[in-house]
Formats: C-alpha cells, sequence, structure tokens
C-alpha cells in the first residue's frame, strides 16, 4: 500500500466500527512501508492486511479486512497467505476477533491471551513528574518499550513517539531525574485512546493516565490492557471504565517475554 491507499482501508476499518486514531496511517506505514498490502479486483480495492516486520525476530498482523461485498471468494485468504511471506521466519502476533480464531489457529497461530479495551473516565490530575515527551527522550522511551514488550520496535517508535503532532502526545514520568515511564495519547474518532501505557507500577500508570485525562477533558479514554494485567483493570473498572470488546492475542512461532512495565498495548493494529 501507499500511505494514501492505508488511508483508506483505515476508513473501511471505520466503517466496520474499529474506530482507528485521526492519524495513525503516517506512523503505521513509517514502521515497515514494505508491509501494508491491498489486493485489487481489477482496479477495485476489495481487501487488505498488514504485516509489520519490527525487528530480526518479531512482527505483527493487523488490519485484515474484507469489503462485504467481496467476501466469500478466497481473495481475504489469498491476501493472507501472501502477506504473511513478508515475515519472513519472524514470530507473528496478532489481536483477533473471536469470530476468527479457529481460522487464525489454522494458520499456526496460538492464543495466548486476551487483549481488552477499556472505556471511560479517570480524574484528572497533573503531576509535577510528569511532562512532554521531546526528541532527546526518544532513546530512552524505545528503550523502556522493549523491555516492557521483549522486542525492539524503533521504527514504529520514533514516528509514533514524535514530538509536536496535533492528534497524538507522549507524556513521560520521572522519579529522581529518571525517566522510568511514558504514555502516548491520540486522538480518536470517538474519544482519546492511550496506549501504549509504560510504567513500574500500576499507581504509576494511573499517575500518567491522570495527567491525559487533565489534557484530554472531553469525550472517553480508551484504553487496551493485557488480559493479565489485573490490578490495572480493577482500578479502572473500579472506576466505571467499560470493556466494550477483547480480542484474543494470538502468537505463530515464539511468544516475545513481556516485562512488568507493560501496562497497556500501543495498538491493536502493530503491537
Amino acid at each position: 500500500m501507499s500511505l494514501a491507499d492505508l488511508d483508506m482501508v483505515l476508513d473501511w476499518a471505520a466503517a466496520e466500527g474499529w474506530n482507528p486514531g485521526l492519524d495513525d496511517a503516517r506512523a503505521f506505514h513509517a514502521a515497515d512501508d514494505r508491509g501494508f498490502f491491498l489486493a485489487r479486483v481489477g482496479s477495485e480495492p476489495v481487501a487488505a492486511i498488514s504485516v509489520v516486520n519490527h525487528d530480526a525476530g518479531n512482527a505483527f498482523l493487523g488490519l485484515y479486512l474484507c469489503r462485504p461485498d467481496w467476501r466469500g471468494q478466497g481473495i481475504g485468504l489469498a491476501t493472507w497467505i501472501h502477506a504473511l511471506e513478508h515475515a519472513g521466519t519472524r514470530s507473528v502476533g496478532l489481536d483477533g476477533v473471536a469470530a476468527q480464531e479457529a481460522n487464525y489457529a489454522k494458520s499456526g497461530f496460538v492464543r495466548t491471551g486476551a487483549s481488552l479495551r477499556h472505556e471511560g473516565f479517570w480524574p484528572a490530575a497533573r503531576s509535577p513528574e510528569v511532562r512532554a515527551a521531546d526528541a532527546a527522550d526518544m532513546p530512552r522511551l524505545i528503550e523502556l518499550d522493549a523491555a516492557a514488550g521483549g522486542f525492539g520496535r524503533p521504527a514504529f517508535l520514533n514516528a509514533w513517539l514524535a514530538p509536536d503532532q496535533p492528534e497524538r502526545s507522549t507524556r513521560l514520568l520521572q522519579k529522581d531525574g529518571e525517566i522510568v515511564g511514558f504514555a502516548t495519547w491520540r486522538t480518536y474518532r470517538d474519544g482519546t485512546k492511550i496506549g501504549p501505557v509504560i510504567a513500574p507500577s500500576t499507581a504509576t500508570a494511573l499517575e500518567l493516565i491522570a495527567d491525559i485525562a487533565a489534557e484530554r477533558p472531553n469525550g472517553p479514554l480508551i484504553v487496551d490492557l493485557p488480559e493479565a494485567n489485573t490490578a490495572l483493570r480493577r482500578a479502572l473498572e473500579g472506576a466505571g471504565f467499560t470493556v466494550p470488546f477483547a480480542t484474543a492475542r494470538m502468537y505463530r512461532g515464539t511468544v516475545p517475554q513481556t516485562g512488568p512495565g507493560l501496562q497497556a498495548i500501543a495498538t491493536m493494529e502493530l503491537g
């Protein structure tokens, strides 16, 4: 896909109710500009998928879509098979809807847990230890993300975390002068999505979320949590956050070993 193609596919995702961010395409494409695939019948685009190679050992699959009037003809499956070749021998992760879990298993994907979307409001509170990230902070934020997620994804994060973006901003947390965590918010078509949230504890994760609540007072906050993060789940659900849907987290190949700093994922499309 070209960047314009990806913008179109994100519009398809919005029509499916996926509620993508307003400026996701540019950062997604920067992660791996050869990792987005569009199937056409003649000149008409009909199906899409992404398989983004983050590093030499890890990839992530998302944006698997076929237009409703072209389903049931094998086009989606052919696109899936073609795109997975891009990953080579890498392990591949995905967040899949329950209805497709059995189909993903046929391609060797094994469920390892779930990603749970949480939506609601959190009390706003500024912290003197939270500030906006700038370009000089990028190496440390990329290091923290790799320790939390189990592998590095610098191309994606250099675009995702870049300062001075109108629809996305990263807030970082400093303790005793050291950057120990961060969280990125981005404008959704409905609400504000927060992700990733990388922090050493539930309390520090909530410190970052409260700061973003002060920056983004209108509309709900949306946070996608790993199923295993029961402490943050309890805190958000105790404050009235609902869980409108969940996806199956599945992997083909070696599963990355995540660290305790992974509080919430960045995006269900790129991990």
